[in-house]
């Protein structure tokens, strides 16, 4: 009869080998229970995986539109407060020129000029309100400041009026000659100023914005308006009724000739006002579709997290009783290797 030797060796290694498999077993099943699905999804679902990967790509498209809606509306929300803040001006405008009531009194007079002034300030600091680095009126030439500054003479607005008023009448309009302007021609004048206001003079004396406003995508299937260009009517006329006033309410012109740029100035600064409320209430309304976006959005999210549970979610009960049961057979193989190492002819002597 042969006697056939098995070494210490070869147990110790045969241990070791199982070992190492129950610690990879164990660092698998731990990870499973921290993300809540399988740790092979390939190996789990087979040739079910495309649609695990379609659903993980459905989700993270519409995750990215959730974070993308929280910019969107972040950009609606500064239009909309400088948009109130015209607006607010525009009002405040209007009442004052309401109020003068074709007066006469300097006092009165430079008051209300002193109002329209800071209601063009405040129309040119809201109108370049930016967000992120981007300018909300700018329609999509957001890196460009869209309205200039008219007092500075920056784009030559200034100018434009000061130059047009001495063509036509032969004189500044602070020359005390303004009282010879005869109503008619006065109101031919703002006519002429009107027009040129409403065409291209706009976009070369006060506006570098693009008149196409600018958009974002906000589901799957929507787009919104995010934001209104300054090019707008509204704003034009906003600019035109405080500029007349400015530079022709307190002159030396006749009550006749006042009324004239009196009345044209409310009847601008209505129209702003309208204007001014419709670029608002666009806005308005993509406040709301983006809400309603994102209220579906988060719908579709947890129907999708719902497919993937089926597919790739784990029973975390029985992963735990796994590791259990693992963590015991890696201290039982351990103890055995432990005593096997002790065993030794040595030992016996």
């Amino acid at each position: 009869m042969k006697t056939s030797f098995i070494s210490n060796l070869a147990v110790q290694s045969n241990m070791r080998s199982t070992i190492n498999s129950v610690q990879q077993d164990l660092l698998q099943t731990q990870k499973e229970i921290v993300t809540g699905q399988v740790y092979d999804v390939g190996t789990e679902l087979g040739a079910t995986t495309a649609r695990s990967l379609n659903l993980h790509r459905d989700m993270s498209m519409m995750e990215n539109l959730v974070s993308t809606n929280s910019i969107v509306t972040q950009r609606l929300s500064s239009a909309q407060m400088a948009l109130g803040t015209m607006a607010d001006s525009a009002q405040t405008g209007l009442n004052t020129l309401v109020a003068l009531a074709g007066s006469t009194d300097s006092t009165q007079l430079s008051t209300a000029v002193r109002t329209l002034t800071d209601v063009i300030d405040q129309f040119t600091d809201a109108g370049n309100t930016s967000v992120n680095g981007e300018y909300l009126f700018a329609g999509i030439n957001t890196d460009t400041k869209p309205v200039m500054d008219y007092f500075t003479d920056e784009a030559g607005a200034k100018s434009f009026f000061d130059n047009a008023f001495l063509s036509t009448f032969g004189f500044a309009q602070t020359d005390p000659a303004a009282q010879t302007i005869a109503p008619a021609d006065l109101q031919a004048f703002i006519d002429d100023l009107e027009t040129s206001f409403m065409g291209s003079d706009w976009n070369t004396n006060w506006s570098t914005a693009s008149d196409t406003p600018m958009t974002s995508r906000i589901s799957q299937t929507e787009v919104v308006q995010t934001s209104s260009s300054i090019n707008a009517n509204g704003f034009r006329y906003l600019a035109l009724a405080s500029v007349i006033g400015v530079e022709l309410l307190n002159t030396s012109l006749t009550s006749d000739a006042r009324a004239i740029v009196s009345n044209a100035a409310i009847s601008y600064m209505g129209q702003a006002i309208n204007g001014i409320d419709n670029e608002r209430s666009q806005l308005g309304l993509s406040e709301n579709r983006v809400s309603i976006a994102n209220e579906a959005l988060s719908s579709q999210i947890d129907i999708v997290k719902l497919n993937l549970d089926d597919l790739e979610g784990i029973d975390v009960y029985e992963a735990s009783t796994r590791i259990t049961a693992l963590t015991n057979q890696m201290e039982i193989s351990y103890n055995l290797t432990a005593r096997i190492s002790e065993l030794s002819l040595v030992n016996e002597l």
